[in-house]
C-alpha cells in the first residue's frame, strides 16, 4: 500500500485534482477553514494529506447545503461533530422524502376520487397544504448564467462583488464546462454558450441577457468595495420608488447585476 502521508501538493495540483480554483482555496484560507501546511519562500502554498482530508470535509458540507459561514473550525476539527452534522442532514433528507411520499399518496387518492366526481374541498385544501410543504422542503431554485469565459468571470465576480467561490468543472480535454458561485443563500450556475439550446453570453449578444438582483446588508459600503476592486458601475446607489436603495454594475461580459438594501419606510418599527 502506498503511503501518502508524506505527499505534498501545490495549490495548482490541488486545484486540478479537485475542480476548485486556486482563488477558492485561498478564499477558504481567508475564512480560516483551510490552512496549507507550508508556505514556501516563493509564496506557493503546499498542502499535506491532512489538509486534503480537511478540504474534503469542507466540500462535503458544502454539498450538504451548509453555507461557508456555518462551517466553523470546531466542526472541521472534531470528527464527532462532523458526524453529527451529517446525521442531522440525513434526517432532514429522510423527512423531506417522507413528505414527498405522503404527497404522492394524497395525489393518488385525489386522482382516484376524480373517477367518482370532483374531489372534496377538504381534499383539495390538504393537497395544496402538502404541496406547499414539499415545495418548501425540497425545491432549490438555481440560476443559470451563460458566459464565454466561465473561469475569468467567476474569478471577477468573486474578487469584485465578494461572492463565494465554487467549483470549476472541466471535460476530458480541459475545457471549462460548468462553474458555480455562492451568492448569499443561493447558488449560481455558470454555463458555456450552446447553439443547441440557443444560449449566448451577453458579450456575444451585445446586450444584457439577464439582470441578477442581490440583497446586501449595506448597499453603499458594498458599492465602495466594488468600485475599489474595479467594478464597472452603470448606476450609483440611489433610493428607488419600490422601497430599496440600489446600484447596478456590469461583469466582464456585460451581465447586469443590481445590489440593493431595503429602505426604512415611514412607520417601520425602529
Amino acid at each position: 500500500m502506498v503511503d501518502h502521508s508524506q505527499t505534498r501538493w501545490r495549490i495548482g495540483q490541488v486545484s486540478a485534482r479537485t475542480g476548485l480554483t486556486a482563488r477558492t482555496l485561498r478564499y477558504y484560507e481567508e475564512l480560516g477553514l483551510l490552512e496549507p501546511s507550508e508556505c514556501l519562500v516563493s509564496g506557493h502554498r503546499v498542502y499535506a494529506s491532512d489538509d486534503l482530508r480537511r478540504l474534503y470535509r469542507i466540500s462535503l458540507l458544502r454539498q450538504l447545503g451548509l453555507p461557508l459561514s456555518d462551517i466553523a473550525r470546531e466542526v472541521m476539527d472534531s470528527p464527532g461533530e462532523l458526524s453529527d452534522t451529517i446525521t442531522r442532514h440525513v434526517v432532514q433528507v429522510d423527512q423531506r422524502l417522507a413528505a414527498l411520499g405522503r404527497h404522492r399518496e394524497r395525489m393518488i387518492t385525489v386522482r382516484e376520487s376524480l373517477s367518482n366526481g370532483s374531489p372534496s374541498d377538504e381534499e383539495l385544501l390538504d393537497l395544496m397544504d402538502e404541496l406547499a410543504q414539499v415545495d418548501h422542503g425540497l425545491a432549490q431554485r438555481l440560476t443559470l448564467l451563460v458566459y464565454n469565459d466561465i473561469e475569468a468571470v467567476h474569478d471577477h465576480l468573486v474578487a469584485v462583488f465578494g461572492f463565494g467561490p465554487g467549483t470549476i468543472t472541466r471535460d476530458g480535454s480541459g475545457r471549462v464546462v460548468h462553474g458555480e458561485l455562492h451568492v448569499g443563500d443561493g447558488v449560481v450556475w455558470m454555463h458555456p454558450p450552446s447553439a443547441e439550446y440557443n444560449l449566448a453570453s451577453p458579450a456575444t449578444v451585445g446586450a444584457s441577457t439577464h439582470c441578477m438582483a442581490v440583497m446586501v446588508d449595506d448597499v453603499d459600503r458594498h458599492h465602495e468595495r466594488a468600485v475599489a476592486a474595479g467594478a464597472t458601475v452603470v448606476s450609483p446607489p440611489r433610493d428607488m420608488p419600490y422601497g430599496v436603495r440600489e446600484y447596478s454594475a456590469r461583469d466582464l461580459e456585460g451581465g447586469l447585476w443590481s445590489f440593493m438594501t431595503p429602505l426604512e419606510m415611514e412607520g417601520d418599527p425602529q
